[in-house]
């Protein structure tokens, strides 16, 4: 028998073996997982966390708290009757908190309304804004209001001189009195200007507003002048105001004259969308808009009578509305697209 010693080799245990087996199996598993999830992520899965997961959620709440305390202060001063009316009805308190925030969305999402020359408008002092009217509906007088009191350096507010037909009608009468609005008389034109506030008249009137689309960005007569003679009395500045984009919100292609009679209109139009589609007619086209505030026209330079002499108010009413012709025709030149500008 020979001395040397077998040797036999070592068996792994079969419980342990197969358990290493098992866990190498495991982990070769786990690593081609972990692979393809990063070069094909899940769309189960969660997106990494980053550090700015909770701005936004911070960002809603901060503006949800401010506007609960904006609310709660308003109702607060109104119920407390914290603020003030003047003479005419203007209530600035519910002026800046109601009726501005219900018109921003207007002037800044569907008309998106550039502005410029707002700083010919004074910081302080009475001045008469004129501005040329259309669009059936005088959408362009409450975005104008808009335009100054954003716009302007010292948020001043636009005292609009509006016909007796808007402080006739249910609740708009109210509202009117309480954004600033007036009767489009000399009286309380002057009284306005004299007091530093900054007016603004519409000179088309209804003919403006309801011209034919065919006759767009054509200015209709003046009137006699009677602007001019209220800003020369108080010896305030005429800002010329050209509006491009209000043309197109309701294209006027008729006019019911029949209808507008019974119901005591001055016309009842007729657009591509109204009446056939109902009240969806009445939802404004979203045309561009530009609004541009011309160079101050003097008016305390003229001597003393010249607001009584009809050839000096004719003069001076011809080059207002010659100034805004000529801008509104430089403002159509540059634009591409009636929707974009």
């Amino acid at each position: 028998m020979s001395d040397v010693a077998k040797v036999i080799p070592l068996r792994p245990h079969p419980a342990r073996s197969e358990a290493s087996s098992r866990e190498s199996v495991t982990g070769a598993q786990r690593l081609v997982r972990e692979q393809s999830e990063r070069r094909h992520p899940s769309s189960g899965a969660l997106p990494p966390k980053t550090p700015n997961d909770g701005s936004f959620v911070d960002t809603v709440r901060s503006g949800l708290v401010d506007q609960i305390a904006s609310t709660a202060e308003f109702l607060r001063r109104r119920m407390a009757g914290d603020y003030e009316v003047d003479e005419f009805g203007f209530d600035p308190h519910f002026a800046d908190h109601i009726v501005m925030p219900m018109l921003r969305p207007l002037f800044e999402k569907w008309f998106r309304v550039e502005v410029s020359g707002i700083e010919n408008i004074p910081l302080t002092g009475g001045a008469l804004v004129v501005a040329n009217h259309a669009g059936v509906i005088p959408i362009d007088g409450l975005m104008t209001s808009v335009a100054v009191h954003d716009h302007h350096p010292a948020h001043r507010p636009l005292r609009m001189l509006a016909a007796d037909m808007a402080f006739e009608m249910p609740l708009v009468g109210g509202l009117a009195r309480k954004a600033g609005h007036t009767l489009a008389c000399n009286p309380d034109a002057e009284r306005l200007l004299r007091e530093g506030e900054v007016a603004a008249v519409f000179p088309e009137g209804f003919k403006g507003i309801g011209k034919p689309f065919s006759e767009r960005y054509k200015l209709q007569r003046f009137g006699r002048g009677g602007f001019v003679s209220a800003a020369m009395r108080t010896g305030v500045p005429i800002i010329p105001c050209s509006i491009v984009g209000s043309e197109e919100i309701y294209p006027k292609i008729g006019d019911l004259t029949t209808l507008s009679r019974l119901l005591g209109l001055p016309y009842f139009p007729v657009t591509p969308l109204f009446p056939h589609l109902g009240p969806l007619g009445l939802v404004p086209l979203p045309s561009k808009w530009h609004i541009e505030f011309g160079t101050p026209i003097v008016t305390d330079t003229y001597d003393a009578g010249a607001e009584e002499d009809p050839m000096v108010l004719f003069e001076v009413t011809d080059h207002v509305r010659e100034t805004i012709q000529q801008t509104l025709y430089r403002l159509l030149a540059k634009r591409r697209n009636i929707f974009l500008g």
